[in-house]
């Protein structure tokens, strides 16, 4: 993680800088000129709070419980985006430059970030520093880094504390509300946790597995002691070859697992072809990469957790189709 310190300097002047080009799009509206600013951008040039960007919603939702009230934090990627490969645009960057901080996975999830985070001025935090990496074990990543920790929430933690220090660093006078902030969502996460956990051990020992359309649920897998299997390990060009399809197959009939699952954010053709051929259900979607709109499943990241053990067991058991 950077040492933020050195930012702390430019707090003001970045506020002062928010204000001025609030004040030079208010002078252009008044001119009658052509917007070409989305209105999210003028709200977060407009508010008078340190900005905070991530490279996806669930860090976001991660990070708006760590920040409170104290900084404002938006999500670089919007829900249902495909993070992996994902094309930041002009008003991405526009938005970025405004920013104090920006916050990344890293395990090497989000491809584009590097290039990205070469244009803009503000520090990166890393919030999976410190966290035991689940090596992928075959395709072209084999022994690789699995990107997919914050689907134990068991390593979410570990996020949890490195978000907190990244801004006790980035704003000390509020550094004890951030570090309570983290203690107290770490004691939801182990709520969670503990659910799911419950949840899952409702399952027969031949029926605790995973298969998904993309490797995301290793970190799950090996902290809750499922078996996992998946058509292909990370969300890239080559998705659902004759290959992984077949392997996939393979595995489900070989263990006789009732059910199969693919992610929101990816097509489940080649998982509904696994599903037919084996005589599996489809148990449904899960989500991993994206967070759901408000009035969706999952719109928050506790959610997400709790929809997708819900969404696995019942599978499994036979009590959803």
């Amino acid at each position: 993680m950077p040492n933020l310190f050195l930012r702390k300097g430019r707090f003001s002047i970045m506020s002062t800088l928010r204000l001025v080009t609030a004040v030079a799009m208010s002078v252009g509206v008044l001119a009658g000129c052509a917007r070409t600013v989305a209105d999210e951008n003028t709200a977060i040039t407009e508010d008078p709070r340190p900005l905070v960007l991530t490279t996806f919603t669930v860090l976001a939702d991660m990070a708006r419980n760590v920040a409170g009230e104290h900084l404002l934090v938006e999500s670089i990627t919007k829900v249902g985006a495909e993070i992996h490969g994902y094309e930041p645009t002009p008003g991405d960057l526009r938005t970025a430059e405004q920013a104090e901080l920006i916050l990344d996975n890293g395990l090497g999830l989000e491809s584009w970030f590097e290039k990205f985070v070469e244009r803009v001025p503000a520090p990166h935090a890393v919030v999976s520093d410190g966290v035991e990496p689940v090596y992928i074990r075959a395709d072209a990543y084999a022994g690789k880094s699995n990107p997919h920790a914050w689907m134990s929430p068991k390593v979410a933690e570990v996020y949890v504390d490195n978000i907190a220090s990244a801004f006790v660093d980035l704003d000390p006078p509020h550094a004890e509300d951030y570090l309570a902030n983290a203690e107290s969502y770490k004691a939801q996460l182990r709520e969670v946790g503990d659910r799911l956990r419950a949840d899952l051990d409702t399952l027969p020992p031949n029926e605790r597995a995973v298969v998904s359309c993309e490797g995301a649920f290793s970190y799950l897998a090996r902290d809750f002691d499922l078996q996992e299997a998946y058509l292909w390990p990370v969300n890239a060009e080559q998705e659902g070859t004759p290959k992984q399809v077949v392997a996939t197959i393979d595995f489900v009939r070989d263990n006789d697992v009732p059910a199969v699952f693919c992610e929101s954010t990816v097509s489940d053709k080649a998982q509904r072809q696994v599903a037919e051929d084996t005589g599996a259900r489809f148990g449904g979607t899960l989500f991993v990469d994206s967070l759901s709109e408000d009035g969706g499943p999952v719109p928050t990241y506790l959610d997400l957790l709790t929809y997708d053990a819900r969404t696995i067991t019942d599978a499994l058991l036979g009590t959803r189709r």
